[in-house]
């Protein structure tokens, strides 16, 4: 049942003569506490935090002097008491409630400024289950959500990034904080607390295996506000869950203007392709033009891997995205900057590549440290009208599938590491996707058709127009491998595939029509082998 309202006006303005301070991030706390001190606000704060503020020589009174009752239990019980949220919960111009506060002797606290005990820095670090369970923070959240509530009162901080607005708004109000002000830092602390709360609910679905939790909230916090989102009519932000996986959400960027929305998107697309590509075995390169592979390649070194990503579709990669496995070099530097390109991401940049971009004001480069997983679980969001749909990160892996030979003839060695490529390649690219793959280059890549004969048709002609320009005798697709994240369902996208070259073909399998595709594939001496694994991707 709801609560009536007591229907007292919020002042506009409220003098902060009391705060309590009590934060597991203490960057800035010091200064800001002392910007208080210097007008006359009293100091209430709790162990590390008083701590901190009494080696820094100000006057502060500890939560426990007020109370009447220590802190218990480790820290576990200091702040939940009738004293401390009696003073962040009473309606100030209320008789019945100013009558309780004079009969338990409650002082009001005018601001509260609290940060909650590093959950999701534990949770990204592989905490084991009992330091994370520790890190559950219980008083901070209850004393934020007290605050916020009683926000016609009380103002209430839970980012270092408030102490500025607030030390201002105390100088030019004379000690007083608007009701404005004291609205947009309720707001921002309810946001606050949900995603805390997310990022616990989260990681216990994730300990407990729980795939589909009866509640599920996504929550994050704003990396940027963008210019425009896909289009110019549309507004756009950019958050980040506090998940370390290496990619565009946790790279440095080294230069250049602020990412577009369609360049984070884009440059995510990238780095999650190249990962498939494990440094170790060899250097790799993906070429993302509008979240689809323009080139991918392996090679001896970074710079041949370029070069040949770049010439399967150089005329596509023109403004797109380049990403990396391995660390970029100052040779392969020279030579990605010879064409424009948005983003360069890597795992490491070597000070001549760093030198070389930085020549390119407007080229970003971001380094990672690392590259993502591909093996990793994570979940995968989409909205549709009243909702969103919820799905684990694709981690099919290519040398995880065993392969079945349906054919007369079975895929040679060579063919056999294209076909593996190939796949691990269409996993990446937009449905219904067909990549061509010929001695460890892409050939042609036909992605977001309707029909899958169109897009063997597209990588075809990819194939040939690529050939053109680099004045090849024939195509790439001339002897290549093919593949298809989903199965033909008729026998004419293979034979278009057939027709362009392709000696051996790589596809799921599972239709009714199999049969009929395998012996197309037979009667025109083709090698097929079929994953039972989709990899379909809208």
């Amino acid at each position: 049942m709801a609560v009536a309202s007591k229907k007292i006006p919020a002042p506009d303005l409220v003098e902060i003569r009391t705060a309590l301070l009590s934060v597991s991030d203490k960057s800035g706390i010091v200064e800001f506490a002392s910007a208080l001190a210097a007008r006359g606000v009293r100091l209430l704060s709790t162990g590390g935090t008083h701590k901190a503020l009494a080696e820094a020589g100000l006057q502060v009174t500890d939560v426990s002097a007020i109370t009447g009752f220590p802190e218990i239990m480790d820290g576990r019980v200091k702040t939940l008491h009738p004293k401390v949220h009696g003073g962040l919960l009473a309606i100030r111009d209320d008789e019945d409630h100013q009558a309780a506060m004079r009969e338990h002797g409650i002082d009001g606290i005018d601001l509260a400024v609290i940060n909650l005990y590093p959950f999701e820095d534990v949770r990204a670090a592989g905490g084991d289950y009992p330091t994370t369970v520790e890190n559950i923070d219980i008083g901070g959240p209850a004393m934020i959500r007290a605050a916020a509530k009683n926000h016609a009162y009380v103002a209430v901080a839970t980012d270092p990034e408030d102490y500025g607005a607030i030390t201002e708004a105390l100088e030019a109000g004379n000690g007083t904080l608007p009701y404005a002000l004291r609205q947009q830092l309720a707001a921002r602390a309810y946001a606050r607390t949900a995603a805390y709360d997310a990022a616990i609910s989260g990681w216990f679905a994730e300990a407990l295996a729980i795939e589909n939790p009866r509640h599920l909230t996504l929550g994050g916090t704003l990396r940027q506000e963008m210019r425009y989102g896909e289009n110019p009519h549309q507004a756009a932000a950019f958050y980040v869950t506090g998940d370390k996986r290496p990619g565009v959400a946790n790279a440095v960027q080294h230069q250049g203007k602020q990412l577009s929305y369609n360049n984070i998107n884009d440059t995510d697309a990238a780095f999650e392709l190249v990962a498939e590509f494990s440094p170790e075995i060899s250097p790799a390169c993906a070429i993302i033009k509008h979240a689809n592979p323009c080139g991918v390649a392996r090679a001896d070194t970074l710079l041949e891997a370029y070069r040949r990503a770049l010439a399967c579709d150089n005329q596509s990669a023109f403004g797109g995205i380049v990403a990396l496995n391995q660390t970029l070099d100052g040779q392969t530097a020279s030579e990605i900057v010879k064409l424009f390109t948005e983003v360069i991401i890597a795992p490491e940049a070597d000070e001549e590549a760093r030198a070389i971009i930085a020549a390119k004001k407007n080229l970003r480069l971001l380094t990672t440290g690392g590259l993502p997983d591909p093996r990793a679980r994570g979940l995968n969001f989409k909205t549709v009208a009243g909702g969103f749909l919820v799905q684990g990160r694709d981690t099919a892996m290519i040398d995880e599938i065993e392969l079945k030979v349906v054919t007369e003839r079975a895929p040679n060695e060579r063919e056999l590491e294209d076909l593996k490529m190939a796949f691990a390649i269409a996993k990446h690219v937009k449905s219904n996707a067909i990549v061509y793959v010929r001695d460890g280059q892409t050939a042609g890549i036909g992605a977001g058709q309707m029909s899958r004969i169109d897009s063997a048709r597209i990588a075809a002609l990819k194939a040939e127009d690529a050939a053109k320009a680099a004045g090849w005798p024939e195509p790439m697709t001339r002897g290549s491998a093919v593949a298809s994240e989903a199965f033909f369902p008729f026998a004419d996208g293979l034979l278009s595939a057939v027709a362009a070259g392709a000696t051996a073909v790589i596809q799921p399998g599972g239709s009714i029509r199999d049969q009929e595709v395998i012996d197309a594939a037979n009667a025109n001496g083709v090698a097929m082998v079929f994953t039972g694994t989709r990899t379909f991707r809208h």
